[in-house]
């Protein structure tokens, strides 16, 4: 039986959060299964050495409207894209009529998807949980694992300074309502430094480089290096060795969590129930006076996140 999955997240982390959903139907079917998903999920990229997934399928749909998949004409075209690999089942992870039509034209027989035209309230992992157990009559585990080929792991580790602890720090973020500033973060090396002779990667994308010179220029700058130049999936053998993430909620943060590395994430403006408990290698910091019920969307909590509470959570999963 040929499955597609169909993911319609913009987001890495998003991505990341179904992975084991992924994996579990594909061990129900006992071959990999297809992906649809966007660009900017950098699905290929995560997914390159992943056993359970035969291939990653495109979705170009843009905010502007001008993908090759938006409009009618775009609704056309993904019909006959998907129709040309001849899919048996698909698992539509949302509860648009647009890809139950789609699918439905493309001639898949077997559509299983969220109920129809109720996306509003849908807990981005609960949901998914629930939808998959149903479907496949089997308890299903949130924990997503990232696979990563172990030659390059080696390879990778080959060139890292793993006389000292390695940290992934996570200073980038989706906008800066989300990020904790950079002068805590330059603190904060410095200061496990002094505990732990350690070594920094910087995780931050193309438009932080401002934040990257910051650092990178700062006393603990020698000890620091910058992943922006890499690719995702060069990123992740180093990733893989790391000892530690530190950072705020973002891709990287879900990256390292999947990847098996102990996790320290800061939410401050982003919902900690549906983006911070889902894997057992996340541990939350808030900011002060708020509860994880509480942190979500609008928290503008950035200037309340204890360092110290950063920094013992840092030294802590570091000496365990």
């Amino acid at each position: 039986m040929k499955v597609l999955i169909l993911i319609n997240k913009v987001g890495l982390g998003d991505c990341i959060i179904h992975l084991n959903y992924i994996h579990e139907i594909s061990k129900k079917y006992e071959k990999p299964v297809s992906i649809l998903a966007k660009e900017n999920t950098r699905a290929k990229d995560l997914f390159q050495d992943d056993p359970h997934i035969k291939e990653i399928i495109t979705l170009d749909r843009l905010e502007d409207e001008t993908g090759s998949h938006d409009g009618l004409n775009g609704f056309i075209k993904l019909i006959k894209d998907i129709k040309e690999k001849k899919f048996d089942k698909v698992f539509i992870f949302n509860s648009s009529v647009r890809y139950f039509l789609v699918c439905k034209f493309a001639g898949i027989k077997k559509i299983a998807q969220y109920p129809l035209f109720k996306k509003k309230g849908q807990h981005v992992v609960n949901t998914a949980k629930i939808f998959t157990e149903s479907e496949i009559d089997k308890i299903v585990s949130t924990q997503p694992k990232l696979f990563v080929n172990q030659d390059k792991i080696l390879k990778a580790q080959k060139k890292m300074s793993l006389n000292y602890k390695c940290i992934v720090l996570g200073i980038s973020a989706s906008g800066p309502t989300k990020r904790w500033e950079i002068k805590n973060f330059i603190k904060l090396s410095e200061k496990i430094n002094q505990k732990f002779p350690s070594k920094f990667y910087l995780a931050a994308g193309k438009n932080d480089q401002s934040l990257i010179n910051e650092i990178s220029n700062s006393n603990i700058g020698s000890n620091c290096i910058s992943l922006n130049n890499l690719k995702i999936n060069e990123m992740l053998p180093i990733i893989a060795n790391c000892n530690l993430y530190c950072g705020n909620d973002t891709g990287f943060m879900h990256i390292s969590a999947a990847l098996n590395v102990k996790t320290v994430a800061l939410f401050m403006d982003s919902p900690v129930l549906a983006y911070g408990k889902y894997s057992k290698n996340i541990n939350v910091i808030i900011p002060e006076g708020e509860t994880e019920e509480t942190t979500t969307h609008d928290t503008l909590g950035a200037d309340k996140i204890s360092f110290d509470k950063v920094y013992n959570k840092c030294i802590e999963l570091l000496t365990n």
